[in-house]
């Protein structure tokens, strides 16, 4: 497949557009001055010198403004000024070399022209001058945001892949430890739970080579987690699922729903000698916020009461929260709240793309 073209307006190159724009409008300016009592061809000759010579130095100087640094980081005017001045002279000699030569009104006598010469032509490449030293000043600001930009991107993105291999081995290390509190009852069940978590592996490497997965990927991760659950607390681990229709390929940060999932069971049904009803709710928000931008609500929510277990790092919930407020920006938020006998861990964000 072809690269794709950068847009028009990417590829014109503005330099030269103003370059031949705004010499060519002072050559008709001049032109237009000149022809008053009607046009000649050393009238055009004459305009079309001033233009072309113009540009030439204008060119030059540039290259030379380049060259030494004059225009870099702060405009150096103790020394751009006096070019400026030699460029008007030079540029006020040209011309009227052009005059001598053209003579589009004769032999040139006395110098009455001389000094409204150099102030025309000072101060028209004092405006260049002053022009330039803008443009390039925010092409240098622009840059400057690009590269910040592009840092902050890559260090997300680090931040991003630090924070999921700090999930994925707490995730692994529960897991595990369910597999052995069943091996030596029934070992049917326990291999079993060893294919299960074997699916479950396979979903979190693939998960860790991107910050988004579709719902529908994380909802299958989550249905395994839960039947090795099952199998180890039978009738005290009871699931129920409220998923909203035509939300399965929405982007969610891999194994957030999990962690929250593998949250509510610690919590649930394995502190409490009668299990615990876990109730999975994901809905998209009627509520538009942030310009527009729809709001994804997943709750996972457990019987039980708000507390906090001895010995927890709680790691799980805080890289989710970070990672949320990563991808999804200042909007994104995961809470934790008791009410009327469940303990909801709530999960909202834009919809990523």
């Amino acid at each position: 497949m072809p690269p794709e073209r950068p847009p028009l307006l990417a590829r014109i190159h503005w330099y030269w557009t103003f370059q031949l724009a705004g010499w060519s409008a002072i050559g008709l300016l001049t032109l237009q001055s000149l022809s008053f009592n009607g046009m000649s061809w050393a009238i055009a000759g004459t305009s079309f010198w001033g233009a072309a010579s113009g540009l030439a130095l204008s060119i030059a100087w540039r290259r030379w403004l380049r060259r030494h640094g004059w225009v870099g980081r702060q405009a150096d005017w103790k020394r751009i000024i006096p070019g400026v001045l030699a460029l008007g002279a030079l540029q006020s000699a040209l011309v009227a070399l052009g005059y001598f030569v053209l003579r589009p009104f004769g032999s040139m006598r006395g110098v009455d022209w001389l000094p409204s010469a150099l102030a025309s032509w000072t101060g028209i490449f004092l405006v260049w001058t002053v022009l330039y030293a803008m443009v390039q000043s925010l092409r240098r600001a622009n840059r400057f945001e690009a590269e910040a930009l592009r840092l902050e991107v890559l260090a997300k993105d680090a931040q991003l892949r630090a924070l999921q291999a700090q999930v994925n081995p707490h995730f692994f290390f529960n897991s595990l430890n369910s597999v052995r509190a069943l091996i030596y009852e029934d070992r049917e069940a326990a291999a079993h739970m060893i294919d299960q978590l074997a699916e479950l592996m396979r979903h979190a490497l693939q998960a860790g080579t991107h910050a988004t997965v579709p719902l529908a990927a994380e909802l299958d991760a989550v249905r395994a987690y839960l039947s090795i659950e099952q199998s180890r607390f039978e009738e005290r681990l009871r699931v129920t699922y409220a998923i909203a229709p035509g939300l399965d390929q929405l982007r969610v940060p891999p194994m957030a729903l999990q962690t929250l999932v593998e949250n509510a069971v610690k919590y649930g049904a394995e502190a409490h000698a009668d299990g615990s009803d876990i109730r999975i709710t994901v809905q998209r928000e009627q509520q538009v916020q942030d310009g527009g931008a729809a709001m994804l609500h997943i709750d996972v929510a457990n019987t039980g009461a708000l507390r906090s277990a001895a010995g927890s790092t709680c790691i799980g919930l805080r890289n989710a929260r970070q990672r949320l407020r990563l991808l999804g920006g200042d909007s994104a938020n995961l809470e934790l709240r008791e009410q009327a006998g469940w303990v909801h861990a709530t999960m909202r964000f834009p919809e990523l793309p």
